[in-house]
């Protein structure tokens, strides 16, 4: 989608509310935060989650809504995050970011010229437990037209699913700029300057040289090997060869919630487990959707039980 290309979300941990402008042969394109900041990459997260839930039912010829009703649980998973109360709070916080920030743009054609404005996201609905302390239920998002005709007309990219791994803003965007550019290609180069540009981040170019020199270093970035020559301040992203071919946005399965009874089953096939840490370990063992999800999750508890024996 455009937001790969464009550094549409705050790579700060601080509220950004600094309206961003890029402008290129006459064509410009504008971001406006709310007051409580501009959707950060880390909020990126629930679009990623919706779009991906989308695209699963297009694979299968399911109809489908930009309307997408949230199980908080299986999106903090989806995620690589942690389950605690504070993490179901952020969650309410992202949503504000993302329902807040909008983005305007002009389309000339010939001589005539259109405005357009739209959000990321155009409503959301959040339901908790017992108030307004209580746990995160669920949330259902309404997608704008704007990222909902994207995902229709399948112009989405695959996130490996380590990308939730990545904890530095910086570094998951400059995953998603060599995803962009690179792509399916053998190697792609550009250089430190353009590429602190494309990334948006308000570093100054020795502390991007530093964040490179770490990438390059611990080699962690997901479908890339990066490597940097610091007499070009050229850098040049090597593909690994570890791409999906279908056009899916993460590789990574949601599960649908499963049935309270199933619990209750897999605490007598697991005596003496946390059933819940033992669901998220299954959600990321799990490398295809089973046909029964409730039927394999109490198997996986058996077979944990079988041979580990009690905690």
């Amino acid at each position: 989608m455009a937001h790969m290309e464009h550094p549409f979300y705050s790579l700060s941990k601080k509220p950004e509310t600094t309206v961003r402008r890029y402008e290129h042969n006459g064509n410009w394109l504008e971001i406006t935060p709310s007051v409580k900041g501009l959707a950060t990459i880390y909020d990126k997260d629930i679009l990623i989650y919706c779009i991906s839930q989308i695209m699963h039912k297009l694979r299968n010829g399911e109809e489908v809504s930009p309307r997408v009703r949230i199980n908080s649980r299986d999106l903090l998973v989806f995620t690589n995050r942690g389950t605690a109360g504070k993490d179901y709070s952020a969650l309410c916080e992202a949503v504000d970011r993302l329902a807040g920030t909008r983005i305007s743009t002009n389309i000339r054609t010939g001589d005539e010229e259109q405005y357009d404005t739209f959000g990321l996201i155009e409503t959301a609905s959040i339901r908790r437990k017992h108030g307004l302390d209580g746990r995160l239920l669920w949330c259902e998002v309404k997608l704008s037209d704007w990222v909902f005709s994207a995902i229709r007309a399948q112009e989405v990219l695959t996130l490996h699913k380590d990308y939730f791994r990545l904890r530095k803003p910086i570094e998951r965007r400059v995953y998603e700029i060599a995803r962009k550019h690179c792509g399916r290609q053998p190697t792609w180069s550009v250089g430190l300057e353009l590429l602190l540009k494309k990334a948006g981040s308000k570093s100054s170019l020795k502390e991007f040289r530093r964040a490179l020199r770490h990438l390059v270093e611990h080699d962690h970035l997901p479908d890339y090997n990066v490597t940097f020559d610091e007499e070009t301040d050229m850098v040049t992203f090597t593909n690994r060869g570890t791409l999906l071919s279908d056009p899916v946005v993460v590789d990574h399965l949601v599960i649908p919630t499963l049935s309270p009874d199933t619990y209750h089953e897999a605490r007598l096939a697991a005596p003496g487990w946390d059933v819940r840490v033992l669901e998220q370990e299954w959600r990321e063992w799990v490398n295809e959707m089973p046909r029964n999800p409730d039927a394999a999750f109490i198997g996986f508890c058996k077979k944990v039980f079988q041979k580990r024996g009690r905690p």
